[in-house]
């Protein structure tokens, strides 16, 4: 594996865990007992199950992934925009149109999803040493 390609796999690595990590926090440590609430309130269960899990991490190893591809393309402002549109706010749109959205999250999840993409930012240049 060649030096760059090492550098690469890392940032998508650390960037992957630290994503992970940081939903883990927002949606089972943190607003975990507001989901089962509002679920409940919509005659819905809210389950955490090992597939869930596994999905997060495939969610997460792609946002690292969109984020490594645009800070190649982009300024590390415009990255934070462009990846936070699809990888959040097409999400609540999502989860809006299926009428499971909990508007009065969105009051942390707005600001904690901007820094989570800012910090994933900060990892990938860290690793891969992006001038931009």
């Amino acid at each position: 594996m060649t030096h760059n390609l090492k550098k690469i796999v890392l940032a998508l690595v650390f960037t992957t865990l630290w994503i992970s990590f940081s939903e883990f926090l927002r949606n089972e440590l943190l607003f975990k007992s507001y989901w089962i609430n509002h679920f409940e309130s919509l005659g819905l269960i809210f389950k955490t199950l090992v597939i869930n899990g596994f999905l997060w991490v495939i969610w997460s190893f792609c946002l690292a992934f969109l984020i490594l591809k645009l800070l190649q393309k982009f300024s590390f402002k415009e990255t934070i925009f462009l990846s936070w549109i699809p990888a959040f706010l097409m999400m609540w749109i999502t989860m809006y149109n299926l009428q499971v959205l909990p508007f009065t999250l969105l009051l942390f999840a707005i600001p904690l999803s901007l820094l989570e993409i800012y910090i994933s930012g900060i990892i990938i240049k860290y690793f891969i040493r992006l001038k931009k």
